[in-house]
């Protein structure tokens, strides 16, 4: 019995020294940062997470009194830079993610080196979009009802293009198809560029182009807008009709960024970052760039953004499990 007590009091000392090593090691959300931060981007210079990133690099520098490096580790539909992320332990390693990275990464793909729910922290919610459902602006059909009519006679003969298997873009127009009954085929593109050229080349029948990429073509009359991927009609596109308009009750589907950290992130450094991510975000200068490149800011709390990965999550990984959808 005598052993016993010592044994376990001397587990408790050990344990109490380990906890108070840690707590020596980790920095304070006042200490930190002590050396530059790194914003990981998995997309290259120009795309719309790096602009995101730059955006925000400038005031979280002032803000911190540090150096901020926006560093694109490019591949993989960004899950490279998001595998990087998981595995940095440094505390001064953060990431600009997309949805899919954060949500339905491992849905697709259980071979990827990295559990997004696991692995990575939920720091801050920062922009949302809609997608717009577009078509050749000779499309049959006067009203969006008319255009889905023609596209359930016209069957597997028309198609869709989407920037690859398993992106929002996909998964949105499986779930579109299960709604309304069309049934297009997928076909695979680049990046929306080239979908977006698919389509003025007569290639594609309809496709989910972002804000800022449709509306440029439809206001030159090369694209017809079919409907907004959300419920009402959104702020960045005010004049084009929401999906509920079009007839598609309840269709909602949006992209958004964020930023992550890892696991490792001392949970006070997390808390910090949160909060001024947010007040940066929604700064009237910030929330106006952001605004340009096409995002509807929100610019939430680390618990705001986990229950918007956990509703994403259940939402998409139900339309990947019901269609089968796996990434190539």
């Amino acid at each position: 019995m005598i052993r016993r007590v010592i044994f376990l009091a001397a587990i408790a000392a050990l344990s109490s020294l380990t906890a108070a090593q840690k707590a020596a090691t980790e920095p304070t959300a006042a200490a930190w940062p002590s050396k530059p931060i790194r914003i990981i981007v998995g997309f290259p210079a120009g795309s719309s997470p790096d602009l995101t990133a730059r955006t925000l690099s400038e005031p979280l520098a002032k803000a911190l009194g540090q150096p901020v490096i926006v560093e694109n580790k490019v591949g993989a539909g960004g899950n490279i830079a998001a595998d990087y992320l998981a595995r940095a332990t440094d505390d001064h390693t953060i990431g600009l993610m997309i949805n899919g990275n954060m949500t339905i990464a491992k849905l697709l793909n259980s071979k990827l080196a990295y559990d997004p729910l696991k692995d990575l922290t939920p720091v801050s919610l920062i922009g949302v979009s809609p997608l717009v459902l577009t078509a050749p602006v000779g499309a049959p059909g006067e009203t969006a009802q008319e255009f889905f009519s023609a596209a359930r006679k016209a069957g597997d003969t028309w198609s869709y293009g989407t920037p690859g298997v398993g992106t929002v873009g996909h998964i949105g127009m499986e779930w579109l198809k299960s709604k309304t009954g069309i049934k297009p085929v997928h076909v695979p593109y680049p990046g929306y560029p080239q979908v977006a050229n698919g389509m003025l080349g007569g290639q594609l029948q309809l496709a989910m182009l972002p804000p800022a990429l449709a509306v440029a073509q439809i206001k030159s009359g090369k694209l017809r807008a079919i409907g907004v991927t959300s419920s009402g009609r959104s702020t960045l596109v005010p004049d084009l009709p929401s999906m509920t308009e079009a007839g598609v009750q309840g269709f909602s589907l949006e992209i958004w960024n964020a930023v992550a950290a890892p696991n490792s992130l001392p949970k006070p450094v997390v808390a910090r970052l949160s909060a001024l991510f947010s007040e940066i975000a929604r700064s009237p200068d910030v929330r106006q760039k952001l605004f340009q490149q096409g995002w509807q800011v929100v610019g939430s709390s680390s618990e705001g953004l986990a229950k918007r990965i956990k509703a994403d999550t259940t939402l998409l990984g139900g339309v990947i499990a019901a269609n089968g959808i796996k990434a190539e």
